[in-house]
C-alpha cells in the first residue's frame, strides 16, 4: 500500500436540521438566546400508556421545499432520512462554495453519513400496509428505504460524487465517527472532500415505547418541571435529571484536504486536529470511564495537545444521572485542576437527543461558537454542588461571549462506541 499524505483537514461548510429550525442560521439564533426546542409529542397520537410525551421535533423542515424533491420523491422514499441528507448535503455544498463536478473533485469526493435507527419509519409504514392491504401493496422501496447507505446514494445523484459512500454506524457517536474516517481517508490521500455527518428521525411510537421501558427518556409525572413545562425537560448536570428527551435532527459538514481547498481559493471555517476512538466492552447502555478517558486521550494525542489547551468541551451531556456523573468524573480525570478553567456545556439541554445526528449537530454549533466568539448554554440549569462542587464550570442557562481557540465535542453511544473529536479554529 502506498504511504499516507499526511494531509491536514479543515472544515469547509456545513448544514442541519434541528428541533430549533431547519437550517443553520434558525438553530443558531435560537440557541444563542438559550431557548429550547423540546415540547409535546405531535408526530403521533399519544396513547393513554405513553409516559415519554417531551420530544424535540424538526419544526419546518419541508423536503418539496427543494425544487429537486417532487412529491413522487417523497412517497417513494418515505424514511425521512433519505430526502433530509439529500437537501442537506446541497446546502451544505452550497455553504462551503464548493461545486463538483465529473471532471473536477467529483469523483475524489466521498459521503459518510451515520443514523442509529436507518429507515425504520419507513419499515414501520410498510408493516402496516401489509397488515392492512397486503404483501402486494407493499412498497418496492422498502429494502432500499432502510439500506444505511441510501440517504448519501441519493445525494450523490443528485450532487455527482463518486468517491467512497458508506455509512458508519456508532449509534449516539455515529456522526462523530463519520468524521473521524472521513478526516484519516483525506489525511492519508484516499479522496480529498467528504461530507460527514448524521440522521435520525426516532419519533416512531415503537421506538419511544422502547425507550421508556429502558427509563432512558424523560417521563411526564405530576409536579415535575419539565411536566409543567417541556422545555426544561432536558436539564444536563442539574440535580434532577430524569433522562434525555427523544430528538429528530440531521447534519453534513463539508471536509476538505487543506491543499485542495487553497487550490479552489476556500477559506476554512475551522480545522480537524485530533481524533480518538475506542469500545467499552463494559455493558450495553453504562459508560465505562476507563475507555472514555482512553478516547478523550487518544484525542489529545493525535491533536498534539495537552489538556490545558482545550479551551472548551462540548459534551455528551444527555441530562442522565449516570451518564452526567460519568462524563463529569472523566473530564475530571483527564483536566485535573484545569478542569475549572476549562468551561462546559450541553446543547442536548436546547435540542434533545438526536441519536445518530446529534455528534454532527454539535459540531457545527461547536465550530460555529469558535468563529463568533460565543459558548453556547446549558439551559435549564440548577446550581448541583452534590456532582459539580467548584471545580466545573457550565456554562448554564445564557450564552457567554468567550473567545477560543479550540474545542472538544464528545459523543458516547450505546453498545459502548465512544468517539471524541478536537477541532480549531481557523485563523
Amino acid at each position: 500500500m502506498r504511504s499516507p499524505q499526511n494531509r491536514r483537514v479543515v472544515v469547509l461548510g456545513h448544514a442541519l436540521s434541528t428541533a430549533l429550525g431547519h437550517g443553520f442560521e434558525q438553530t443558531w439564533s435560537r440557541a444563542v438566546r438559550g431557548e429550547s426546542g423540546t415540547g409535546w409529542l405531535t408526530r403521533f397520537e399519544i396513547p393513554d400508556w405513553l409516559d415519554s410525551r417531551v420530544v424535540a421535533e424538526i419544526p419546518d423542515y419541508d423536503p418539496l421545499g427543494y425544487e429537486f424533491i417532487t412529491a413522487k420523491d417523497e412517497a417513494s422514499w418515505n424514511a425521512r432520512y433519505v430526502l433530509s441528507v439529500a437537501a442537506l448535503s446541497q446546502d451544505a455544498l452550497a455553504h462551503a462554495g464548493l461545486e463538483l463536478t465529473e471532471e473536477d473533485l467529483g469523483p475524489r469526493t466521498g459521503h459518510l453519513v451515520g443514523s442509529a435507527l436507518n429507515g425504520l419509519d419507513s419499515y414501520g409504514i410498510a408493516c402496516e400496509t401489509l397488515d392492512r392491504r397486503g404483501p402486494n401493496r407493499v412498497s418496492p422501496y422498502l429494502l432500499p428505504n432502510v439500506c444505511a447507505n441510501m440517504p448519501s446514494g441519493i445525494a450523490g445523484m443528485q450532487i455527482k460524487n463518486t468517491g467512497p459512500v458508506f455509512s458508519p454506524g456508532g449509534a449516539c457517536a455515529s456522526a462523530n465517527h463519520c468524521l473521524t474516517v472521513g478526516s484519516r481517508l483525506i489525511q492519508i490521500g484516499e479522496a480529498d472532500v467528504f461530507l460527514v455527518g448524521g440522521v435520525d428521525f426516532p419519533i416512531l411510537p415503537p421506538i419511544v415505547a422502547g425507550f421508556q421501558n429502558m427509563n432512558a427518556t424523560y417521563k411526564a409525572r405530576e409536579g415535575d418541571r419539565g411536566t409543567d413545562d417541556p422545555r426544561q425537560a432536558s436539564r444536563p448536570f442539574s440535580p434532577d435529571p430524569r433522562g434525555f428527551v427523544l430528538a429528530e435532527g440531521s447534519a453534513i459538514l463539508v471536509i476538505a484536504a487543506l491543499d485542495v481547498a487553497e487550490a479552489h481559493g476556500l477559506t476554512p471555517l475551522a480545522e480537524v486536529i485530533g481524533c480518538g476512538m475506542t469500545s467499552d466492552a463494559h455493558h450495553f447502555t453504562k459508560p465505562n470511564p476507563t475507555t472514555v478517558i482512553r478516547c478523550i486521550g487518544l484525542a489529545l494525542d493525535d491533536a498534539g495537545l495537552k489538556p490545558s489547551e482545550i479551551d472548551t468541551v462540548n459534551c455528551h451531556g444527555t441530562s442522565t444521572k449516570i451518564g452526567d456523573r460519568t462524563e463529569i468524573a472523566v473530564l475530571r480525570e483527564v483536566f485535573g485542576p484545569e478542569l475549572k478553567n476549562t468551561p462546559i456545556t450541553s446543547n442536548k439541554s436546547m435540542l434533545g437527543h438526536s441519536l445518530g445526528a446529534t455528534a454532527g449537530v454539535e459540531a457545527i454549533l461547536a465550530i460555529e461558537g469558535m468563529r463568533r466568539d460565543t459558548i453556547l448554554p446549558t439551559i435549564n440549569h440548577r446550581p448541583n454542588p452534590d456532582l459539580l462542587g467548584g471545580d466545573v464550570d457550565v456554562v448554564a442557562n445564557e450564552a457567554r461571549p468567550a473567545a477560543h481557540q479550540t474545542v472538544l465535542s464528545n459523543a458516547f453511544g450505546f453498545g459502548g462506541t465512544n468517539c471524541c473529536v478536537i477541532f480549531r479554529k481557523w485563523g
